[in-house]
């Protein structure tokens, strides 16, 4: 695995090289489409991307941790957590670049 980090200066570039728009243009849509996965998300709502994945919001009820170092027991809070399912297009897709990489 590589320690590459995709920004989103460079999601507002590749947009900018293969639809053409303007790179303001560019960067306004990706922040426009990001602002609505995250609003959407906000509202509990679920967002799928057809051959990509789906987000969505699960709610985390109460429970008792432990303190790694002391094993103290220390009450976790009830909490909303992002989750992610990749599309079994996506899953295949990223087994199929490791198979053609030989990793």
């Amino acid at each position: 695995m590589g320690d590459h980090t995709v920004t989103r200066a460079q999601l507002s570039e590749a947009v900018y090289q293969e639809v053409g728009l303007s790179r303001n243009e560019s960067a306004d849509l990706v922040e426009s489409v990001l602002d609505e996965i995250a609003s959407a998300l906000g509202r509990g709502e679920m967002v799928k991307i057809s051959s990509f994945g789906s987000f969505s919001v699960r709610s985390k009820g109460e429970r008792v941790g432990r303190n790694p170092k002391t094993g103290e027991e220390v009450p976790i809070l009830p909490r909303r957590v992002l989750v992610f399912r990749a599309s079994h297009v996506l899953k295949n897709r990223i087994n199929d670049v490791l198979t053609d990489d030989g990793h």
